[in-house]
C-alpha cells in the first residue's frame, strides 16, 4: 500500500477541508455523484481514510512519550510541547492537542464519508465481497481513530454518518462507555470481514488480526482503573475478553517473534512478522518525520548533516531521563541489553536521546522525508499483554508469564527473572517499547501513572514538572472546540 496510498492527496484537499475539526460536513451533491462511480473511485477514497493516519506517529510521539518518565525535554523557550512534559494546566491552545483532535476528527470524517457511499453507491464497485472489504476497513480505521480520541480526551461526540454544519453544533461529546460500544462493534465487524493477509500494493492495510489486536487493547484499557476521570478506564473487568483474542492472533502463526530486536525496525525489513499493523511511508512520495521528531538539532550539524533534518525546535534536546537509563542497568541481570544502546544514542556528547528510526544512510531529502513505517502494533506486544491479563487472573500461570517475558529479555541479551510481577512486566514493556509511544498509556492503564511519574520526578529530582493528579490522565478539549458553540462542551476537570 505504501505508493498506492498517495493518489488520494488530491482527494482529501476536498474530503477534509473543514473549518471546525469537527465538521462533518459531506462533500457537495455534485461532488459525491461525479466521485463514486466505479470501483477505482472508491479504492481511492478508502484510501483517503487510511491518509489521516500519518498524523498520528507524531501525535503518539509529542503526547504520550513526551508525557511519560522517559523523557524530561529542555527548552529553548515557548515550545508547544512544554506544558505537555510538564503537566501544566494551561494547554487548552497548544497546537499538538488540537492538532491531534482534529486529525482524529478529520480520519473518522473520511471513514463516515466513505461508509456513506458505499451504502448508497457501493453497487457500482460490482463485487459484493469488495464492499464488505471497504466497509470493514473504514469501520476499523473509525475504531482506531475514536480509541486514540478516548485514550486522549476520554468523553468525545460520536458521529457516525457525515453531517452538516448545522447538525455538528447540536453533537455534545458522550460518554466513554457508549464511545468504547461503537469502537467494539465496529473493531468485531473489521475482525470478522477483513482477510487475514495481503500481498502486493495492498500490504499495509488493516487485517482481520489487526482489528483483533486493537480489540485486545480496548478491552485491556477499558478495564483500568478509572482514577475518578472520565478517561479511558472503565473498571470494567475484561481481561478475559482481552486474553481470547491476543490467544487468537498467536494461535494463526501469522506473525513470529523475531530473533535480532534491530530488524524489527531496519528500513530493509518493512513490514516483518512482528508487525500486526503500521503507518506507511515512502521517501520523496511522502516521507515521515517521526525519526527526527525527539532528535536534537545538534546532533545533525555535529555530524555535519543540515539542520534542515531537525525537528524545528531550534537548540531544545529531549534526553532520556536517568530513570530511564537506569531501568536498562538495574534489569540486567547478567550481559548487556542490546535494546538501550539501539534505542538511545549513547555515544553523542550531549545528554542522551531516542533515536530509534535514525538511519543516516537511507535518509530522505529532509527530516520530513524518511522512508520508514511507524509501527503501531507488533508481535511482541501482544504477548506481553498476553502475559499482563493472565496477571490480572485470566487464564494462565506464572510459568506462562515468565517464559514470555524471559523470551523477551534472552533477545536482548539479559538474564532470565521469575515470578514476574505487574510492576516488572511494565517496566519490561518500558525497556522494550521506548519511542513507540507506548509508555504513558501503559501507566494510565495499570493506575501507575499517578504514582510512578510522581516517584520519578522526586528520585531525578526535577524541578520543572508540576505533581501528576489524577486529571491529568487525560487532555484538555481544545480550546477552539470548547469556543464553537458556548456551552456545548465543558473542560475536562483540571484544566484552565
Amino acid at each position: 500500500m505504501k505508493n498506492s496510498i498517495y493518489i488520494i492527496i488530491g482527494l482529501l484537499a476536498v474530503l477534509s477541508s473543514c473549518s471546525k475539526q469537527l465538521n462533518q460536513q459531506p462533500v457537495s451533491s455534485l461532488a459525491t455523484t461525479n466521485f463514486y462511480s466505479n470501483n477505482n473511485d472508491f479504492l481511492q477514497a478508502v484510501n483517503g481514510a487510511y491518509y489521516q493516519l500519518r498524523a498520528y506517529p507524531d501525535q503518539t510521539l509529542w503526547l504520550s512519550e513526551m508525557r511519560s518518565d522517559n523523557i524530561n525535554a529542555v527548552s529553548d523557550g515557548n515550545r508547544d510541547w512544554d506544558g505537555i512534559n510538564t503537566f501544566s494546566p494551561n494547554i487548552t491552545t497548544v497546537g499538538f492537542i488540537s492538532s491531534a483532535w482534529k486529525n482524529n476528527f478529520n480520519g473518522i470524517y473520511n471513514a463516515n464519508t466513505v461508509l456513506d457511499a458505499l451504502s448508497t453507491k457501493g453497487s457500482v464497485i460490482g463485487s459484493s465481497a469488495l464492499v464488505t472489504r471497504y466497509t470493514a476497513e473504514c469501520r476499523f480505521l473509525r475504531a482506531f481513530y475514536y480509541f486514540n480520541l478516548v485514550k486522549l480526551f476520554g468523553k468525545v461526540p460520536l458521529v457516525t454518518k457525515p453531517l452538516t454544519a448545522d447538525e455538528v453544533n447540536t453533537v455534545q461529546r458522550s460518554p466513554v462507555a457508549d464511545v468504547y460500544t461503537q469502537i467494539i462493534s465496529d473493531l468485531q465487524y473489521a475482525a470478522s470481514n477483513l482477510p487475514a493477509s495481503y500481498t502486493g500494493s495492498d500490504i499495509g492495510r488493516a487485517t482481520s488480526y489487526a482489528a483483533k489486536g486493537i480489540l485486545g487493547q480496548v478491552y485491556l484499557t477499558r478495564s483500568g482503573p478509572t482514577y475518578s476521570v472520565e478517561g479511558p478506564g472503565l473498571n470494567s473487568n475484561e481481561y478475559d475478553k482481552a486474553l481470547s483474542v491476543f490467544n487468537e492472533i498467536i494461535a494463526s502463526n501469522q506473525y513470529s517473534f523475531l530473533p535480532d530486536y534491530a530488524s524489527i525496525f531496519s528500513y530493509t525489513n518493512e513490514n516483518n512478522k512482528e508487525v500486526l499493523f503500521d503507518v506507511q511511508y515512502a521517501s520523496s512520495i511522502d516521507g515521515a518525520s517521526f525519526p527526527s521528531d525527539l532528535v536534537p538539532v545538534a546532533y545533525w550539524t555535529s555530524l555535519g548533516i543540515s539542520n534542515t533534518y531537525g525537528n524545528g525546535y531550534g537548540s531544545s534536546s529531549f534526553p532520556v531521563t536517568a530513570n530511564l537509563k537506569n531501568s536498562y542497568t538495574v534489569g540486567t541481570v547478567s550481559g548487556t541489553d542490546v535494546r538501550y544502546p539501539f534505542n538511545v544514542a549513547t555515544t553523542y556528547t550531549k545528554s542522551p536521546f531516542i533515536k530509534k528510526y535514525i538511519d543516516i544512510s537511507k535518509k530522505g531529502t529532509s527530516g520530513t522525508d524518511w522512508p520508514i513505517n511507524f509501527i503501531v502494533l507488533r508481535y511482541t506486544d501482544i504477548l506481553l499483554m498476553k502475559a499482563e491479563c493472565i496477571l490480572h487472573g485470566a487464564a494462565g500461570t506464572q510459568a506462562d508469564v515468565d517464559g514470555i517475558v524471559n523470551q523477551v529479555r534472552a533477545r536482548a541479551g539479559v538474564g532470565a527473572l521469575s515470578n514476574v510481577t505487574l510492576n516488572t512486566l511494565i517496566e519490561e514493556r518500558r525497556r522494550e517499547f521506548v519511542g513507540e509511544g507506548l509508555r504513558w498509556n501503559d501507566l494510565v492503564r495499570e493506575g501507575l501513572a499517578v504514582t510512578t511519574m510522581n516517584a520519578w520526578i522526586a528520585g531525578d529530582a526535577i524541578t520543572t514538572i508540576s505533581a501528576v493528579v489524577p486529571n491529568y490522565i487525560i487532555y484538555p478539549v481544545p480550546a477552539t472546540e470548547i469556543q464553537t458553540k458556548a456551552g456545548l462542551y465543558t473542560q475536562n476537570p483540571g484544566y484552565n
